[in-house]
């Protein structure tokens, strides 16, 4: 159903500003998958745009530039499966919305009293926890036919820029490394 859906939008998800963004957003998790295989308890995130990708964690710049450039090489040796990732945002925000659906249907036609919530909960936890089993192989097929490529195509990295700064709040060094591409 997932890859129906993907063919219908093939006009939109094809457009080179939207396909940019996929492929980096693929090669953004390539990149993390690389250095979580090489860094014990890696903490990272990214966000990917149409013109690279930001990586959120303190990791060596080496250590980037040597983890992006293996997975743009492994992307174009057939390594496609690398562009998903288990930990995505679009997994997150898949279970986010199948949850909060779940929580709606359990308490369709509930009274207000609180004797009447009480009796729904059971439901609303069993349909919570399907929608959650069901979200992280829907997430997946999200990612793989929407949210990224696999296939690199023509992307280049062009350049790798480490930045950092304080967090206010919590007063804490954050160090950011910014991947940028090209294609063409």
């Amino acid at each position: 159903m997932i890859r129906n859906l993907a063919l219908w939008a093939a006009p939109l998800l094809n457009l080179r500003f939207v396909r940019r963004v996929r492929r980096n957003h693929g090669l953004e998790h390539a990149t993390i998958h690389l250095l979580s295989r090489k860094l014990r308890n890696l903490s990272m995130a990214g966000r990917s745009t149409a013109g690279g990708y930001y990586l959120y964690g303190n990791v060596g710049t080496a250590d980037i530039e040597q983890a992006a450039h293996e997975a743009l090489s492994r992307m174009r040796a057939g390594e496609h499966g690398l562009a998903i990732h288990p930990n995505c945002g679009t997994g997150l925000v898949t279970a986010g919305l199948l949850t909060s659906v779940a929580a709606l249907a359990g308490t369709t036609g509930m009274k207000r009293g609180v004797l009447d919530r009480l009796a729904r909960l059971p439901s609303v936890i069993l349909l919570s926890t399907l929608a959650l089993i069901a979200a992280q192989p829907l997430g997946l097929s999200l990612q793989h036919y929407f949210t990224t490529l696999g296939d690199p195509g023509d992307l280049h990295i062009v350049s790798i820029r480490r930045y950092e700064f304080t967090v206010p709040v919590a007063g804490q060094r954050m160090t950011v490394h910014f991947v940028k591409t090209a294609a063409g």
